[in-house]
């Protein structure tokens, strides 16, 4: 009903109004999207709640074919669909948390050509009875959008290995498709300094692509983080806090199922209702979450960092990180969620002393990070070793624990390309430090946690943005201090 090959601005702007009911892009919406209609692989940073889903949505509805959108998270795939669905947008996703008889719906609709955007996993998207499907000559496929690209540099607990094998997958899909077929790439990330963009660059094999990168400074957020000296002192210092917020809506983000919901349960014994959301529950009780806080119903949520994305709740007034993230990107993707309706609103970090002798718990999981990285990467340089020259990403899996994580990370370094999505070859040569990103990744979050300076200052310091050099913002808590407030 949408789809027409090379549409007019004029036809463009009558479908995103009918559609999305806006008057108008908001800069540079317009212009990523004739971008993306041009069929030109596309980077794009922008911060949280700038409208980056609309910027594939709709060329992805204007053009011949499919649109897969690869994203990483259930909860984040849901969202968009229901609210695609709700438009009237041919939408679908795929995970494994599926019914038989709902994928089996899914995979027929794909396979009849019904859909305009299907969105999965990326080990969904290179599982073998979806791969299969995907090379059918028949079927067009327009463009390849990665939703949250920055995933694809981040290593430790939540790292993703199949994140380093998409950029293999456009040259693998146009070996089965008629010549002159074109699938456009385009990256979305509300958070990648320069190292991280030149990453998703590399890994994605994208092809003299759009860079459009925004800068992220929100000068409603005021930023605060607070020093507490217990265990029992954290959580009384969140009370405290909570209160005097005044029932208005709020977030607190935790790093673990457990944590979250024990927190949860001690709120509740503090007289508040409230919910712990982790990635641990199933889609009808994440939905039954969300609507509630969404509708008001609940005042805050415990959450780990599979709450929030794509979901837009604009009168979020303050957020509260229980306990630190470990990266940058991901800290500031998270206070994104507060503020979206330009209103004053306040963010928390809560963190450990400095010495980490009275209250531990933050060093203690930090070093746990760093030793997961430090494990990964000793496992691929034994693995390397062992390796033959050239071989098939299943048969290394089966021979070697964490394989599929050896070789992404070696990927990463140099060390390894893929010939396709499935099979890879050894490089010889110079190849990267191995792990020298990550050690600075969470270095960033330290320094900016223990820093005298502004911090929005440090934060667009940190993500390239040269302006940032004269700014004392006046909205954190160290700009408060040099004032005296």
């Amino acid at each position: 009903m949408y789809s027409f090959n090379q549409p007019s601005w004029h036809k463009v702007k009558a479908a995103f109004q009918k559609i999305w009911r806006y008057h108008d892009f908001r800069a540079p919406q317009g212009e990523i999207v004739q971008t993306l209609l041009a069929q030109r692989d596309t980077l794009v940073i922008m911060p949280t709640g700038g409208g980056k889903s609309i910027c594939f949505q709709l060329p992805a509805l204007l053009q011949t074919g499919l649109t897969l959108v690869v994203s990483p998270l259930v909860a984040l795939m849901e969202n968009q669909v229901q609210e695609l669905l709700g438009r009237g947008i041919p939408a679908a996703l795929l995970h494994s948390q599926l019914s038989i008889s709902q994928r089996k719906q899914t995979l027929r609709q794909l396979e009849q050509q019904q859909l305009k955007l299907l969105y999965l996993s990326p080990e969904t998207l290179l599982s073998l009875p979806v791969w299969e499907r995907l090379c059918q000559p028949d079927l067009q496929i327009s463009m390849l959008a990665l939703d949250e690209a920055h995933c694809l540099a981040q290593w430790g607990e939540t790292f993703r290995p199949a994140y380093y094998r998409l950029g293999a997958v456009r040259p693998a899909l146009l070996k089965h498709k008629p010549p002159g077929t074109n699938i456009t790439i385009a990256a979305f990330t509300a958070t990648a300094d320069p190292p991280v963009q030149k990453t998703i660059q590399r890994v994605l094999r994208l092809q003299e692509p759009a860079v459009f990168s925004l800068n992220p400074y929100r000068p409603n957020l005021h930023l605060q983080v607070q020093q507490v000296w217990t265990p029992r002192g954290r959580r009384q210092q969140l009370l405290r806090f909570i209160r005097a917020q005044q029932q208005t809506t709020g977030l607190v983000y935790m790093r673990s199922r457990r944590d979250s919901e024990d927190l949860a349960a001690w709120l509740e014994q503090q007289g508040y209702s409230t919910s712990a959301y982790h990635a641990g529950l199933s889609s009808i009780e994440r939905r039954q979450i969300e609507q509630s806080w969404l509708q008001g119903n609940t005042e805050f949520v415990i959450c780990t960092n599979a709450f929030g994305l794509g979901i837009n709740k604009p009168n979020v007034r303050w957020v509260v990180h229980f306990h630190a993230p470990f990266l940058l990107s991901e800290y500031v993707q998270e206070i994104g969620r507060a503020g979206r309706d330009g209103k004053p609103a306040v963010t928390l970090t809560l963190i450990s002393e400095t010495t980490g002798l009275l209250e531990p718990e933050d060093k203690r999981r930090r070093q746990f990070f760093q030793e997961q990285i430090r494990r990964q990467q000793q496992s691929a340089q034994t693995l390397v070793r062992k390796l033959p020259a050239q071989g098939e990403i299943a048969t290394v899996s089966k021979q070697f624990k964490d394989g599929e994580i050896a070789l992404s990370l070696l990927h990463s370094t140099g060390r390894l390309e893929w010939s396709d999505p499935f099979h890879y070859q050894l490089q010889t040569g110079k190849s990267e430090p191995v792990g020298q990103s990550n050690t600075r990744a969470v270095q960033q979050m330290v320094d900016y946690l223990k820093t005298r300076k502004c911090r929005w200052q440090m934060l667009l310091h940190e993500f390239g943005f040269k302006e940032s050099q004269e700014l004392q913002c006046g909205h954190c808590d160290n700009c408060d201090r040099l004032k005296g407030k």
